[in-house]
């Protein structure tokens, strides 16, 4: 802390007794309440929330394989629920040590699909470096390790390059940063329900704070595209269900009249979600 860290993962912190983190947690921050720990426990639930009821301000979550509609939708419920009380769930795309199936063989959609739904699903998200580049080779078939894991190496990366050349996904993480500090609403977590849809391959959720709400549908598919009618539960989100409303979408600057139902179509290559700001 002396050099200015005021963030430290904790590494397996469910095989050390919990007495110690309570302690080790409420010493530090009664003098530095804004330092945070972040549990890297993928572990039992019972242990994950247990940490994060004796003070660790970030959790490690299961959002790496949740990958289905209804996966997401269970799981997105389960986090939003009573644990959200104690438990902040940070949405990790992909680990050091972790990539998942999904990402091997799903090309570049299915690294903007997944960086869409970690950072709007939860408050607090994250990635690990060379998930920009598209980087997806594993170590052998059914492995979930890197190939090239900077655990036994050094890996010095062409950032700009990638960028000029078409392949990184840094201009989409940037623009979502840049959504995710405008509105409110993608910070909150409690608010997050979901909405119906007639595929099972895409997803439709919305987030309230105040009178700041977001929208967001989004592909599961990272190679086909999808189309889908979405049923806005607007009772849910304050609005008369007979009520037309603007629909601005943040990703595209793109501005329609939505109701209660919406057709959308999603193209893996192109444009794999809507993030709407709900306008009156």
């Amino acid at each position: 802390m002396s050099h200015g860290v005021r963030i430290f993962r904790v590494d397996n912190p469910h095989t050390k007794p919990i007495w110690l983190w309570d302690r080790l947690i409420a010493s530090i921050n009664a003098d530095n309440s804004d330092v945070i720990f972040l549990a890297e426990a993928f572990t039992s639930r019972p242990m994950m929330q247990a940490l994060a009821e004796v003070g660790f301000q970030q959790s490690y979550t299961y959002f790496t394989w949740r990958n289905s509609k209804q996966e997401l939708e269970e799981y997105g419920n389960e986090i939003a629920g009573p644990a959200a009380a104690y438990m902040r769930p940070n949405f990790f795309t992909n680990t050091p040590d972790i990539l998942h199936s999904y990402l091997q063989h799903g090309g570049p959609g299915a690294f903007a699909i997944r960086a869409v739904l970690a950072s709007t699903l939860s408050p607090t998200y994250g990635i690990y470096s060379g998930f920009e580049l598209y980087e997806h080779v594993a170590l052998h078939p059914g492995s979930e390790e890197y190939l090239d894991t900077e655990k036994f190496q050094y890996r010095p990366r062409d950032w700009d390059a990638a960028i000029n050349q078409g392949r990184s996904l840094a201009p989409l993480l940037t623009l979502i940063n840049k959504i995710r500090r405008e509105h409110k609403a993608l910070q909150d977590l409690r608010s997050l329900y979901f909405h119906q849809c007639d595929n099972p391959n895409i997803i439709a959720f919305s987030k309230q704070d105040g009178d700041d709400t977001v929208l967001v549908v989004c592909t599961l598919d990272p190679h086909h595209t999808q189309e889908a009618t979405v049923w806005w539960n607007l009772a849910a989100i304050g609005l008369d269900p007979q009520s037309l409303f603007i629909a601005h979408d943040l990703v595209t600057d793109t501005t329609w009249t939505w109701g209660q139902s919406t057709y959308v179509l999603l193209t893996p290559w192109e444009q794999v979600a809507h993030i709407v700001h709900v306008r009156q």
